[in-house]
């Protein structure tokens, strides 16, 4: 494992990483809300967990060489750094990491367990995360609930597809709608309302998806 700095722990370093997530995101919005701040092209999904997984990491790579990136940024923007991290933990929830590194670095920092607690890492605590680069131009929001993680940032249908059928599974919004999101309602039933809000910020062609429900296929 390579010797990486990899977890921000001052302030500036914090805020710094927020300041550019903050290009990419509206940090304040959340599912189904539009969370992307520009039309960064196709959306796909997949469940959050994946991402805090370290086996995910060469995905995020991927994206953000694509793009020129030298580091990928990770922000948890819940819980709220001032209210949990800090007085918890003494530490700042983001992290900036070389894409250089390798899965066991992308480990050590989302795995950090500060003080020995594992309730205290990024991988356990973290509800809602913002991953992006330096360029802003491609993105991960992920959400514990409702369980999802979007991306976008695709330069190409072509990159696209090879992305997908190297890291997937990844649904788009309608896939997401059926299989992921059920489960994280009451009856396994995604309200009307949510779902037509995320379809409308995260569907194909201007937010129409038209592929009626029992044609819905993973992508990749």
């Amino acid at each position: 494992m390579a010797e990486v700095d990899s977890i921000v722990i001052d302030r500036n370093g914090y805020l710094d990483v927020r300041s550019r997530g903050a290009v990419t995101f509206d940090l304040d919005a959340r599912l189904p809300d539009q969370v992307f701040k520009e039309d960064a092209g196709d959306s796909l999904f997949c469940e959050f967990d994946a991402v805090l997984t370290p086996e995910f990491w060469p995905a995020l790579c991927a994206m953000a060489r694509w793009h020129g990136d030298g580091r990928v940024e990770l922000l948890v923007l819940e819980p709220d750094c001032d209210a949990f991290y800090l007085p918890e933990y003494r530490m700042y929830p983001a992290m900036s990491l070389s894409v250089e590194a390798d899965v066991d670095d992308y480990w050590a920092a989302i795995g950090y367990e500060p003080d020995g607690d594992i309730m205290g890492s990024i991988a356990i605590s973290a509800n809602v995360i913002a991953v992006t680069g330096p360029s802003g131009r491609w993105g991960c929001w992920g959400e514990r609930d409702p369980e999802v993680a979007v991306f976008r940032g695709f330069p190409n249908a072509t990159a696209r597809n090879e992305w997908c059928a190297q890291f997937g599974p990844f649904l788009e919004v309608s896939g997401a709608l059926e299989s992921y999101l059920p489960l994280t309602f009451p009856g396994r039933t995604v309200p009307d309302e949510y779902a037509a809000a995320l379809t409308a910020n995260y569907g194909p062609t201007g937010g129409q998806d038209s592929l009626p429900s029992s044609t819905i296929r993973p992508r990749c």
